[in-house]
């Protein structure tokens, strides 16, 4: 049995299980229910100092009760990937408990057609999927035997390969019994990261971040592909996790269009949050924010 190890604890969350419980035990209990019960999720995947209290907005609007499947959608950040890619391993491990990979659906995912393997050390090198299961483990542990997780690494996608893939996941995103995890921050804004858009008359810079980024979450909250896209092709915000977001958009758009009773869904961001406040142009800042799907 291949297990994939928690490579980033003790760097972006602590290893110690005892003490990382009771950090999401807090960030849960100051987070409030605001939009719920969620279909999807979308949350930062940084260190958790920085980004674990906005996490926990997205996560408490969960019900553990009704959830058997979670899909964790994290973007690729060391290789190159023009599709999806589905992981090799059966388990993964937290330091509070392992969570079993679902390979049925993993079958059916690759007899779909457009789904790689990628190999173990792709695997434990990404952050994107392993800094959501501790979370995923904390909201799910009075269920943890009866639930499994699909992990999918996403390449960079146009719009059409997005459309493809939202399709494919439109099913098991109807599906009640499923859980979408969007894995995404927000601007990542510096010298650093090559990216300095700044419009003055939104006010300071942090200010201008934070317009740009709302913009952003405007535009993924009309559940109109287009709408994203558009945006991105204006301002290039370095938005990490655009892709699976696109997929989702993509999924939620798709059963809009093809249900019969035309599901009613509404998507909510809920916290928004900054790394750093930039003042000047030498300042790097990530921003995180956290939603929820729901089906109305």
């Amino acid at each position: 049995m291949i297990s994939r190890r928690a490579t980033h604890s003790g760097s972006w969350y602590t290893e110690s299980s005892r003490e990382l419980n009771r950090q999401l035990e807090n960030w849960l209990n100051a987070a409030e229910l605001l939009h719920g019960p969620a279909r999807a999720i979308i949350a930062p995947h940084a260190g958790y100092q920085y980004c674990g209290a906005c996490s926990a907005f997205a996560y408490r609007q969960i019900s553990p009760v009704v959830v058997q499947r979670i899909f964790i959608l994290g973007p690729s950040h060391h290789v190159r990937l023009s599709g999806c890619a589905l992981s090799n391993a059966t388990k993964y491990r937290t330091p509070l408990y392992d969570l079993n990979v679902d390979t049925q659906v993993y079958s059916e995912l690759e007899s779909s057609g457009p789904f790689e393997r990628m190999d173990i050390s792709v695997d434990e090198d990404e952050h994107s999927i392993e800094m959501h299961l501790p979370f995923i483990a904390k909201v799910m542990e009075q269920y943890k035997d009866s639930f499994t997780i699909v992990p999918v690494l996403v390449g960079s996608l146009n719009p059409d390969k997005e459309a493809m893939y939202g399709r494919i996941f439109s099913k098991y995103l109807a599906d009640p019994q499923n859980l979408f995890v969007i894995s995404s921050d927000f601007c990542h804004w510096g010298q650093r990261f090559r990216y300095t858009f700044y419009d003055r008359s939104w006010g300071e810079i942090y200010q201008s971040i934070q317009t740009l980024d709302r913009t952003a979450m405007d535009s993924i909250e009309t559940l109109n592909p287009s709408a994203f896209t558009d945006y991105l092709k204006k301002y290039s915000n370095t938005i990490c996790g655009r892709h699976p977001i696109g997929i989702l958009i993509q999924a939620a758009n798709h059963l809009q269009k093809m249900s019969m009773n035309g599901h009613k869904m509404s998507l909510k961001f809920l916290k928004y949050a900054q790394s750093s406040k930039c003042s000047n142009m030498s300042d790097s800042s990530v921003s995180y924010a956290a939603a929820a799907l729901v089906f109305e």
